[in-house]
């Protein structure tokens, strides 16, 4: 039949009163409409349109109606009957259980003695049980109700059982044997669908060295009263009494334990051998089968139907091999199939709380519709988080996705992430919900301007209601930012930074972005490092000398002494180590580029005859370089400046570049040992630049970069891989319109 949804006045006017009565005379009460308003949970607030006590489970649907169940402030269970016509609800038992018949007949009971009733016509009797009674041989145990079919466990020898169905036929009692095998032990009937009905057993079978339980299950017709254990299938997989399942016109399901440890659902499609199995694990190991609508199967791990606390209800399509699990209602706490396939399900989601109804057609998903809510405003929640616990950033371009979903969306949520090292945050007012309670971010791997750096974060979100109903909900997490090591990198985020001292002495640290930006190497930032740089005529970055997490530098005073400054990996440095005198020796250096291939950046030095010299890092930060070794006798004073540039043009090793007085740059390729290939000519016009600095890798492609510095403008200059062509430029918003303030860059 068609269900139409109830008018907030006529839901108003269909309040219940807390009125009880005695089930077992078969009295039945009508509320008409009232004013009282249904049991709230607390930290919630309730709307004057509630019809759905808050705290009422869902039984059994019927063509006509629905049973729910609760209970009043004594604790005392209240059954009550739902019409779809006139939105009515009537008390139909206190003290005693409902079960789902699956049909408009209430089947009532304290456990041995069931009363039925029609409440399609009125709730008119059709039948009482005492199951005791009728077998006075034996314990009885109800194990399933089928229409108006009750299902009997009764007991015979040792710890064996019979099943039997009871019914009335005319107002006499029919009593039906449906198991044969001597030695069964339990039963369950686990779901039904019209007459049909599945049932589950287990049987003691001999074998040798001893005997072994065997489980059963079986389909059958409540009109058969036909034996159901042997005619069953044998063989299957393990089940206890908390199992659960669904039957309808094309599927049949249940949970049970997997061959491999642990629980899943086997879901068959019936009249072929297609089984497909969702193994339950995690969160879900105490899953139940809530239902199955047209293809699609539903399941979930039941809360309470009170609670504020998600306990989600998810969908899976049966029909579809490769098709992934997702979620349907935040919480759920019962459900019951409709005759009309249909699924009532007590829960809440993103569009309220209380009744919903599930329907949908072959191999569509289904549709979720609030037919029945309890106007209850539930306490702003995180339902879902979706944040990556370990992203690399490397890729030029990488963006970072986040989404959390809420319980409602009237709210604001507002996101900070902080890297633990520095403590640096990025605070963050989401926007509007994409999507009805879903709010979303995409970070774009910047943190305080810059190119965020390596390690851990915290994220955290926190959501203020608007409504002002109950108070802020948060979550956290944490992520694992990773970069490559640059080696001319000082604060660990991977990116290039680049020092300059100014005509006053002032020394300057830029830090590049991580990549070029719309196809530019661009400056994020600019920090003064501090002043009287003056007494130093040599300033080179030198490449990780000491083991940290970022570069450092070296710088010569006028005295000859060398120094170095290791970086803290912040950006800053600690106060300066003396290397060294005698190094007012050489015109030229050269640091930062690995020559010899140990992982170490070495540095090189022009003396005044011309010599080239080889200092090899040693890796101690007390004494970083080896004592030299000559690499060329003469010859190198024909350059006025060399650099090292990392491995540009994808040799062995590092390489160096030296530009000649006539403004021409030639390449030495390393080959690995700390000592050059013969030199190669890249080009002429490389005069202009007053400064040529190494710039470590300003494109995240593996390859040492250039940096040319001068009056007539700044450019990078990426590294190729190609001996003849070893780099191509590119523009850069670096020292735009600078080109005079700095008398030494590195």
């Amino acid at each position: 039949m068609k269900h139409t949804r109830i008018s907030g006045r006529r839901l108003a006017a269909a309040l219940l009163t807390l009125s009880t009565v005695t089930a077992v005379t078969g009295t039945l009460v009508t509320v008409p409409a009232v004013a009282a308003a249904p049991a709230t949970a607390a930290g919630a607030q309730a709307t004057a349109e509630a019809n759905l006590p808050v705290d009422a489970d869902v039984v059994s649907v019927g063509d006509t109606g629905y049973l729910t169940s609760r209970k009043d402030e004594a604790g005392t269970t209240i059954l009550e009957w739902h019409k779809y016509d006139d939105g009515s609800v009537t008390t139909v038992g206190t003290g005693i259980l409902g079960y789902d018949s699956n049909s408009d007949l209430l089947v009532t009971g304290d456990g041995s003695t069931f009363s039925i009733r029609d409440m399609k016509n009125g709730g008119a009797w059709r039948a009482s049980f005492n199951i005791g009674a009728e077998f006075p041989s034996g314990s009885t145990k109800l194990v399933g109700v089928v229409n108006e079919n009750l299902f009997v466990s009764v007991s015979t020898t040792e710890d064996y059982h019979e099943l039997w169905q009871l019914s009335k036929v005319n107002g006499v009692t029919k009593k039906s044997k449906l198991s044969s095998r001597p030695k069964n032990i339990d039963y369950k009937v686990v779901a039904s669908h019209g007459n049909k009905f599945v049932v589950l057993g287990s049987v003691r079978e001999p074998y040798i060295p001893t005997d072994r339980i065997v489980y059963w299950s079986a389909t059958s017709d409540v009109n058969n009263g036909s034996v159901v254990d042997w005619g069953g299938s044998s063989g299957t997989a393990q089940w206890d009494q908390s199992s659960t399942g669904a039957l309808t016109a094309n599927w049949q399901a249940w949970v049970h334990a997997a061959q491999e440890g642990g629980l899943e659902i086997s879901a068959k499609k019936l009249g072929t051998t297609t089984v497909t199995r969702i193994p339950l694990t995690g969160e879900l190991t105490r899953a139940v089968v809530a239902g199955i609508v047209g293809d699609t199967i539903l399941y979930g791990v039941p809360g309470t139907a009170a609670a504020e606390a998600p306990s989600p209800l998810y969908a899976r399509n049966l029909a579809d091999a490769g098709a992934q699990p997702y979620k349907v209602l935040d919480n759920f706490s019962s459900a019951a199939h409709a005759p009309d396939g249909s699924l009532l399900v007590r829960g809440f989601g993103s569009d309220g709380d209380g009744l919903f109804r599930i329907t949908g057609g072959v191999g569509a998903r289904p549709t979720v519709t609030l037919e029945n809510p309890t106007g209850r405003v539930m306490a702003v929640q995180f339902t879902d988080a979706q944040v990556p616990t370990y992203v690399s950033l490397e890729k030029t371009g990488t963006t970072v996705p986040m989404e959390w979903t809420l319980s409602r969306g009237n709210a604001t949520a507002d996101l900070t992430l902080t890297h633990v090292a520095t403590g640096k945050k990025l605070t963050k007012r989401l926007a509007a919900p994409v999507s009805g309670n879903r709010f979303t971010y995409v970070w774009d791997g910047v943190l305080d301007g810059i190119s965020a750096p390596n390690g851990p974060y915290t994220w955290k979100v926190t959501a203020t209601p608007t409504d002002g109903v109950g108070g802020p909900a948060s979550v956290s997490g944490t992520l694992q930012v990773q970069r490559q090591a640059n080696a001319h990198d000082f604060d660990d985020n991977g990116s290039t930074d680049v020092l300059a001292r100014d005509t006053a002495g002032v020394l300057w640290r830029d830090d590049l972005f991580d990549g070029p930006v719309n196809g530019q190497i661009k400056s994020a930032r600019r920090t003064k490092l501090g002043a009287g740089f003056q007494a130093y005529n040599a300033i080179e970055a030198a490449g990780n000398l000491a083991g940290g997490p970022a570069g450092d530098f070296v710088a010569r005073d006028t005295t000859g002494v060398l120094w170095s400054f290791l970086g803290k990996g912040d950006g800053t440095f600690v106060n300066r180590t003396r290397i060294g005198a005698g190094w007012g020796s050489y015109n030229k250096i050269a640091a930062g580029s690995d020559l010899t291939g140990d992982g170490r950046p070495d540095l090189v030095a022009v003396d005044t005859s011309g010599a080239l010299w080889l200092h090899k890092a040693t890796g101690n930060w007390a004494a970083p370089y080896a004592t030299r070794i000559k690499l060329a006798s003469a010859g190198f004073n024909a350059y006025n400046q060399i650099t090292a540039v990392g491995n540009t043009a994808g040799g062995a090793a590092g390489d160096l570049v030296a530009r000649d007085t006539a403004g021409v740059l030639w390449l030495f390729l390393g080959k690995g040992d700390g000592t050059f290939a013969p030199r190669i000519k890249v080009g002429a016009g490389w005069g202009v630049f007053s400064q040529l600095a190494w710039a470590g890798d300003l494109d995240n492609d593996g390859r040492g970069d250039l940096i040319g510095y001068g009056s007539g403008g700044t450019w990078a200059y990426l590294g190729t891989g190609s001996t003849t062509t070893p780099f191509t430029r590119v523009a850069t918003s670096l020292y735009a319109g600078e080109g005079t303030k700095f008398n030494a860059v590195s």
